[in-house]
């Protein structure tokens, strides 16, 4: 049993395979995620952190707690059951390539919610006739008892009520493809919710792993790690060199121009005294 990966809903789309075959797939968003502990608070559990956050968005223990680890703030965090805790540790990178081409998964998320709904957009019930004697109440679900005895409607009838807004869980949706470079998955068919929403994605129960899946997950290197870290501040030093070039480029042509008209005053005033 492997972790799964958090992602978020893009939207739905069509891809063309070799055939010329159209397929609807969701495209889901799948950044890396971290390991922020295997085996702390149950046996054989390991706690994940995805999706990055500025940290005023969250509190001073989270801060101090994804500082510790060296890594960027998160917004979401879960848990999953394992086989082995040993096998993760923290601070590990886990990638969108934790999966593989082919393979089946469950994803679960909210769905809509449509509110307060009837019988009939509910649970697909008949109504009542539209004709012979029935009045004003052709969309209603009709009788939810019995007699005196038991006296009473049972829990879990089918009745009117909120409809969606709860967490489902969608079977065995194949992976048609996966793009490293932008994290993305593409998912043959719906999941639940909506757009921007966030579901969970795990290895399908009734299926077979693949044989090419990575045990016990895909954790990146620590040399792509640095490798990161240092462009990031490759990128942050020329973006300091090129403002502090700007501002110098400023401070000369405002040099310029107030010598421009130092000058251009100097010829005014020399030509009024010639008049003179």
């Amino acid at each position: 049993m492997r972790v799964g990966l958090l992602a978020k809903k893009i939207g739905m789309t069509r891809i063309f395979d070799e055939t010329g075959t159209h397929q609807a797939v969701t495209v889901v968003e799948c950044p890396e995620s971290v390991v922020m502990n295997a085996g702390h608070n149950a046996k054989n559990r390991v706690k994940l952190a995805s999706f990055n956050i500025k940290e005023k968005s969250i509190n001073k223990p989270q801060i101090a707690e994804f500082k510790k680890l060296k890594t960027h703030s998160k917004k979401h965090t879960i848990e999953f059951q394992v086989d082995d805790a040993a096998d993760y540790k923290a601070g590990s990178v886990i990638t969108v390539d934790h999966f593989v081409e082919g393979q089946y998964v469950d994803v679960r998320g909210r769905n809509i919610g449509k509110g307060f709904a009837g019988g009939m957009k509910r649970h697909g019930f008949g109504g009542l006739e539209a004709t012979h004697g029935i009045s004003v109440s052709h969309r209603s679900h009709g009788s939810t008892g019995q007699c005196q005895d038991p006296g009473k409607v049972f829990k879990g009838k089918k009745m009117a009520g909120q409809m969606g807004n709860v967490n489902v869980t969608i079977q065995n949706l194949e992976i048609i493809k996966i793009d490293s470079e932008k994290s993305l998955i593409f998912i043959k068919g719906a999941i639940p919710g909506k757009p921007g929403g966030v579901v969970r994605l795990t290895d399908a129960v009734k299926r077979n792993l693949p044989l090419n899946a990575p045990l016990p997950a895909f954790f990146k290197k620590e040399e792509e790690k640095k490798s990161e870290v240092k462009t990031a501040e490759t990128k942050r030093e020329e973006k300091n060199v090129e403002n502090k070039k700007s501002a110098s480029d400023q401070n000369i042509t405002q040099e310029k121009k107030e010598t421009v008209e130092n000058q251009s005053q100097k010829k005014a005033s020399d030509k009024a005294k010639e008049d003179k």
